[in-house]
C-alpha cells in the first residue's frame, strides 16, 4: 500500500482520495503501522488500529464497522486500500444503489465480482462478528443462501473493481 505509483502518490493515497471524494468519510483500518497510519491520517481518513490484524480481513473489517456503531449508519462500504484504479463514479454508484436498495450491493466487470462491496444496516451485527482471511464472503453466502434476491450484482465498466496492487507486475 506504500508503494509509488508512477505519479508519485502511494497506492494508499489514491486509493483513500477516491473513497474521500465518493463517500466524505473513510474509516481506515491497519495494523499498527506507524507509516501507513501518519499516510492514511494526512488523506483526511478516520485511523483505526485493529490490533488482530493479523488474523486476516475479517477482524478488519469487524473493527471498521465497530467504529461506526455510535452512527447507526444506513449500510457501509467495504473497500480495499491497494485499489487505487477504481473510479469514483463507480464507489458512488455503489453507494447509491445500497441506499436505493439495501441488502447487499456488489459491483461486477464482465461477470466477476470485485469491491467496493456495500452492505445494508441489517448486516451490521453479522461484520462486527467477522474473524478469519475470508473478508464478509460468509455473509454474502448465507445472504444468498436465504433470499437470492438479497445479494444485488451492479454491472460496472470499470476494471477497477478487480485491480488490486499486490506484487509489482500489478502496477502494468
Amino acid at each position: 500500500m506504500l508503494a509509488r505509483l508512477p505519479d508519485g502518490r502511494y497506492v494508499v493515497e489514491v486509493s483513500a482520495a477516491n473513497l474521500l471524494a465518493a463517500t466524505g468519510r473513510v474509516i481506515a483500518v491497519t495494523g499498527r503501522d506507524e507509516r501507513l497510519m501518519r499516510v492514511l491520517d494526512d488523506c483526511g481518513c478516520q485511523v483505526v488500529v485493529n490490533d488482530r490484524a493479523l488474523e486476516g480481513m475479517g477482524t478488519s473489517i469487524a473493527a471498521g464497522v465497530r467504529a461506526t456503531t455510535v452512527d447507526n449508519p444506513d449500510g457501509w462500504l467495504v473497500a480495499l486500500g491497494d485499489m487505487p484504479y477504481l473510479n469514483i463514479a463507480t464507489i458512488i454508484a455503489v453507494r447509491d444503489r445500497l441506499m436505493a436498495v439495501g441488502g447487499i450491493v456488489i459491483p461486477e466487470y464482465r461477470q466477476q465480482r470485485g469491491h467496493p462491496v456495500g452492505f445494508g444496516r441489517e448486516y451490521g451485527a453479522a461484520l462486527v462478528a467477522l474473524l478469519g482471511d475470508s473478508g464478509a464472503r460468509s455473509i454474502i453466502s448465507a445472504a444468498l443462501a436465504v433470499d437470492p434476491q438479497a445479494v444485488q450484482p451492479l454491472a460496472v465498466d470499470d476494471a477497477g473493481v478487480l485491480a488490486d496492487i499486490d506484487t509489482p507486475a500489478d502496477f502494468t
